[in-house]
């Protein structure tokens, strides 16, 4: 039984060594520069033994996504946890979900598809972020009883103005945008908030 365990405790190690790697190389080199055969050479393993954990590249990049959405969703957690009023916790998480798009810039591309193609499977991790946001809105909107579709339309207003930010600073970097944008992401978050209470 204990030889078992160490197999499985190794081979959970080696996937996680590929992953590592993986995120190690975007980082180094961007999401163009991942391949197969570089992540064998960063972890000093043959291609073959690469391929016994994952099937081919998406494979890694769903992996990857799917750490993404639930390191995004522990965040917002995080922020929401702050604040007592939904009001202060929206914008709280809002905010942290920008500050994610730019501390963890490789992550964000490949969970949006920002300057790449993103998985097409979709990720089941991904309903956890979403959850939480449509949650606090609904807590905000319980005067007026909304609909799931009302809910969920209020959510993709936020998600839309502020993933456009987001992708407008990941493809012109510039500091000035940087700071505009900055503004322009308070004003719409507060404006948005507004709208629904």
């Amino acid at each position: 039984m204990a030889s078992k365990d160490r197999i499985l405790r190794q081979k959970e190690e080696t996937r996680s060594n590929i992953l590592e790697a993986a995120y190690a190389i975007v980082k180094e080199e961007g999401w163009q520069g991942l391949s197969m055969r570089k992540i064998a050479d960063k972890i000093e393993y043959t291609a073959p033994i690469i391929y016994e954990y994952f099937s081919n590249k998406d494979a890694i990049l769903n992996e990857l996504t799917g750490k993404g959405f639930i390191k995004l969703a522990k965040e917002l957690q995080i922020a929401r946890d702050k604040f007592e009023k939904p009001e202060d916790q929206l914008e709280a998480m809002w905010m942290a979900y920008w500050d994610f798009a730019f501390t963890d810039t490789e992550m964000y591309q490949v969970m949006f598809g920002v300057q790449m193609s993103c998985c097409s499977q979709r990720c089941s991790a991904a309903e956890a972020p979403y959850k939480l946001f449509t949650a606090v809105i609904g807590e905000i909107m319980k005067n007026s009883n909304p609909s799931e579709d009302i809910i969920k339309q209020k959510y993709f207003t936020f998600f839309s103005v502020i993933h456009g930010l987001i992708a407008i600073n990941i493809i012109n970097k510039s500091d000035i945008m940087a700071t505009i944008n900055a503004q322009i992401l308070k004003d719409a978050i507060s404006g948005i908030i507004k709208s629904i209470q």
